[in-house]
């Protein structure tokens, strides 16, 4: 007789159940380890089952939003979890922003309930009158030990199961994007759109028994929340970093981990540390990287100083859940076709790409350049507040439109060459343009600015403005920047200022930003690697 092979859990339906699985069939298997605390499955079900309790105790059910705002913490994968048990969504906040910026987003999603990290009390005391919609701040500790407040909000509740109204079309989560327009935006994804891209974006790297997942990335980035849900539905134990520096990844590892994703600038670090980071980090079986431009050479030198590492880059947008292609780790050693090594690679299974005019919008043949749109079960529902910007990116029939630019060769690789909109990605951080053009055109000097990318071997790009001055006054390149440090956040700041007689313009008027990139880039496989 024979036996039929084991078809593996069932396909989820709803951002929970995953963990219900694995809580039900491995209870007391290693879940996730924190800071010297580990869960097993059912501990950690059990603290997400109380935080349903003690939200819908709270007032919290389908259709709110709760907050969180802290470095990376099990609580904001709870309060994910929980909240979307509820019908209710999670508004990541970006901890990295200042107070202004905070309250903006926190006003924005009408977050009803906020759990901010003891660091971040401070910022949040700041503008808490400014908070219009919200009800209750809950305090949380890094190490959770006698007083912390969220810890209490959990013991007090009894557990909650999942509203049966639940469906897979709720929002859950609500990611912060910059805009444009010079405000963030709030990216609403349902809990399909979290499932799918969970599924799709595993394909061809699944994990093994043994291994462990390694979460550094913050978790008001995509490439955080998303990613732990990897390992989460494979039922593999997860180990959370606080932050990604390197004495806690080297811990990490250290206790087992052997898949991660991080940005290009964290392995730059490393290979930059001596040879024991280095052989620490050869322990990977897989480095994923994605988030922002890897410089050629760097990883070039990474796969030379880790030759059994399965290397694999990921592209994609938080309107898409993460990722969207992927450039396999065979595909990283093809002596055969190294152009690929600057690709995207191929889209992941369920994702349609097209490369558009976008002054026509007609397709262009294959191998040239035009816009790319993507076309997915994980594309947002839209931006929050935001109908007319939705409208912009997605068309009637579904189609992404991500403002980057780029071809797709004869054999399906992507490949990313510039941006039709004004973002720059250093260290994993998308930064727009109009938001610093903004804050500088406010200075007394200043008479006209344009905020460009320019290559960094270590972040990928950084942040450089380039300004024309009012006849009669002045201003220095330091005081420039200290300016914008004192209402952006600084990683957002520039890092270069370059003061001109004027900038160069079109015949219509319109500043030529890629007529100021040209001397930077010259050389480089792409304006954005």
């Amino acid at each position: 007789m024979t036996t039929a092979p084991d078809p593996g859990p069932p396909r989820p339906r709803l951002l929970d159940d995953r963990l219900a699985h694995w809580a039900a069939t491995t209870p007391d298997a290693e879940a996730l380890t924190y800071l010297g605390r580990t869960w097993t499955w059912r501990e950690w079900e059990e603290r997400v089952r109380r935080l349903a309790g003690a939200l819908a105790g709270a007032g919290i059910g389908r259709g709110d939003i709760v907050g969180s705002l802290d470095k990376n913490h099990p609580a904001t994968v709870e309060l994910t979890f929980a909240a979307a048990s509820l019908g209710a969504a999670t508004a990541i906040f970006n901890w990295r922003l200042a107070g202004d910026e905070i309250d903006y987003a926190v006003n924005d999603s009408a977050a009803r309930l906020l759990v901010v990290g003891t660091e971040l009390l401070p910022l949040v005391d700041k503008v808490r009158d400014r908070l219009t919609t919200v009800e209750r701040i809950i305090e949380v500790t890094p190490d959770g030990t006698a007083g912390d407040e969220y810890e209490a909000f959990l013991a007090a509740a009894g557990p909650r199961g999942r509203d049966e109204a639940t469906d897979p079309d709720d929002v859950c989560l609500v990611m912060y994007s910059s805009g444009t327009t010079g405000r963030p935006k709030g990216v609403m994804l349902r809990q399909r759109n979290l499932v799918a891209h969970t599924v799709s974006a595993l394909d061809g790297w699944e994990f093994d028994p043994g291994d462990k997942n390694l979460v550094a990335m913050p978790l008001f980035h995509v490439g955080g929340t998303s990613y732990i849900q990897q390992g989460i539905h494979e039922g593999v134990p997860t180990v959370l970093c606080r932050e990604p520096d390197g004495a806690s990844l080297a811990a990490g590892i250290l206790q087992g981990a052997n898949r991660t994703f991080l940005v290009p600038a964290v392995l730059a670090q490393v290979l930059g540390s001596g040879a024991d980071a280095i052989a620490v980090f050869g322990l990977l079986k897989t480095y994923c990287y994605g988030a922002a431009p890897m410089p050629l050479p760097l990883l070039r030198a990474a796969m030379a100083a880790w030759p059994t590492t399965d290397f694999v880059q990921v592209y994609g947008l938080t309107e898409v859940c993460g990722v969207v292609t992927h450039l396999m780790p065979e595909a990283h050693r093809d002596a055969a076709h190294p152009e690929r090594l600057v690709s995207a690679g191929q889209v992941i299974p369920g994702v349609e790409a097209r490369v558009v005019d976008p002054g026509t919008l007609v397709d262009v043949p294959t191998g040239e350049h035009g816009e790319l749109w993507f076309r997915t079960p994980q594309l947002m529902k839209g931006f929050l507040n935001k109908p007319e910007e939705t409208a912009e990116v997605i068309t009637a029939d579904g189609w992404f439109r991500t403002g980057d630019m780029g071809k797709i060769d004869a054999d399906g690789f992507v490949f990313v060459q510039d941006r039709l909109k004004d973002m720059i990605i250093s260290g994993g951080e998308n930064i727009y343009s109009p938001e610093i053009e903004r804050v500088l055109a406010e200075h007394p000097a200043v008479m006209e600015v344009a905020v460009i990318g320019v290559p960094d071997d270590t972040w990928g790009e950084t942040v450089k403005a380039v300004v024309s001055l009012n006849p009669g006054t002045s201003a220095a390149p330091d005081e420039l920047i200290a300016w914008c440090r004192e209402r952006l956040a600084h990683y957002k700041c520039p890092k270069s200022v370059d003061v001109v007689d004027a900038l160069p313009r079109n015949p219509t008027g319109k500043i030529l930003k890629r007529e100021l990139r040209a001397p930077y880039w010259a050389g480089r496989s792409s304006a954005v690697v």
